[in-house]
């Protein structure tokens, strides 16, 4: 019994993460399988990179969710892989700078000024495709999948478990609530009869996940590498909240250095594959603090878990059949988090929205990012989150700070030379 004990710790985090997981793939049109199989493949070469101290699992990241659906109706999954392998290029990257320079480099070139605004610009550009779905409808609005009235009473029931579980469950239950709300959703949606079980049936009990090989489009490249700012910022905090949990400081071992190229290399494998981008995962984080149990070979259980259920083809048809309200309803509640958590950037770190370098940066920004203001030049072009996240940069490095002369004076004034 003894020899399971981990192999079942490690099913169980599965479980943790598998809403958040298969949730991504199935609103940006990817394979749920592959999403699976990368997860595993990502969290196994990141314990290698990091000589397996850290008790972190990775998988699907939400931050990606909007720039993949735009890159997939825009250059198709192929080329949207090469732009995400590009990324987590950025990664590695980044991983070489801070083992050079230290940690301060990041902080310097993306403060929460930057960060704050290109995360909300990445919960908001696709608001309409929350609600058009939540109101029975395609991601664009132009076909209607579910009669109005159905649909809106099925993703408001997804919305609102979603909610009641993060809020007022306990232990590790708390840590499912998109899992809770998909299975609300689902429910109520064979109760009406918009489930249709036909894929389950076509599909094998044992199948190879649907792997896509990238290309490379130049386009898609260039829109892709911008993304990576929010989450490698995310990187560092998710590495801070596991090193709180367990006691020991992850960013001086095995460092900073080794958990960005461990989670670009993840990256950079799970594109190779064809499915999502991988990040750390703070549900799991949250269920070993439940648990207690800070062995990373559980992490490596877990990613062995997430490789098996990849060849389980009825398991990917049975994901395929969720309705669309039930992702609408459960994409209000996600955009809208994820600029949150953009908005609280700005707070926590009291950037001063009165000084006017600051105002700048973010209100251009958001402007640019959600209005879809789009720059080219012959056949090449940015638009959206790629524009406003590399002119949020160039503006930070750009204009003066003018903070610390202000505050120079003022102390002057109020402390003046005797």
């Amino acid at each position: 019994m003894k020899n399971l004990t981990m192999p079942l710790q490690g099913a169980q985090m599965l479980f943790v993460a598998f809403g958040s997981l298969v949730l991504m793939p199935l609103l940006t049109g990817l394979d749920t399988n592959v999403a699976l199989f990368t997860a595993g493949i990502g969290t196994l070469i990141f314990q290698l990179i990091t000589k397996r101290q850290i008790p972190i699992f990775l998988a699907s990241s939400f931050a990606f969710i909007a720039p993949i659906m735009y890159g997939v109706q825009t250059w198709g999954i192929p080329s949207t892989m090469g732009g995400l392998m590009a990324a987590g290029i950025v990664y590695v990257i980044l991983a070489s700078v801070v083992k050079v320079r230290g940690g301060g480099f990041i902080k310097r070139l993306l403060p929460p000024v930057v960060v704050g605004p290109v995360i909300i610009v990445i919960g908001l550009g696709l608001a309409p495709v929350a609600v058009n779905m939540a109101v029975g409808k395609s991601g664009d609005g132009g076909l209607v999948l579910v009669e109005q009235n159905v649909a809106l009473f099925i993703s408001l029931a997804s919305l609102f478990t979603t909610i009641a579980v993060a809020i007022f469950a306990k232990g590790i239950l708390r840590l499912m609530p998109i899992l809770a709300g998909i299975s609300v959703g689902y429910g109520l949606s064979l109760a009406y009869g918009i489930v249709d079980f036909t894929p389950v049936r076509d599909a094998a009990w044992l199948a190879m996940p649907n792997f896509v090989a990238p290309e490379f489009n130049w386009h898609a490249i260039l829109f892709m590498i911008p993304v990576a700012i929010a989450p490698a910022v995310e990187h560092i905090g998710d590495i801070l909240a596991i090193s709180n949990v367990t006691g020991k400081d992850y960013l001086k071992k095995p460092g900073l250095h080794r958990t960005l190229a461990g989670d670009g290399v993840a990256t950079i494998a799970a594109s190779a594959f064809g499915g999502p981008p991988n990040t750390t995962y703070s549900e799991v984080t949250g269920a070993v603090t439940l648990t207690k149990n800070f062995n990373p070979v559980v992490m490596t259980w877990t990613a062995i878990t997430a490789i098996l259920f990849s060849f389980v083809g009825k398991l990917g048809a049975l994901l395929q059949t969720i309705p669309v309200p039930v992702m609408g309803g459960i994409m209000c509640l996600l955009f809208g988090s994820i600029a949150a958590v953009g908005l609280n950037s700005l707070i926590k770190n009291n950037v001063d929205m009165n000084e006017p370098r600051n105002l700048s940066i973010v209100g251009v920004t958001l402007v640019f990012g959600i209005g879809g203001m789009a720059f080219g030049i012959g056949s090449f072009s940015l638009t959206g989150i790629s524009l406003c996240g590399i002119l949020a940069i160039v503006m930070n490095l750009l204009l003066p700070d003018n903070a610390a002369s202000h505050e120079k004076i003022i102390s002057e004034k109020v402390n003046p030379p005797s």
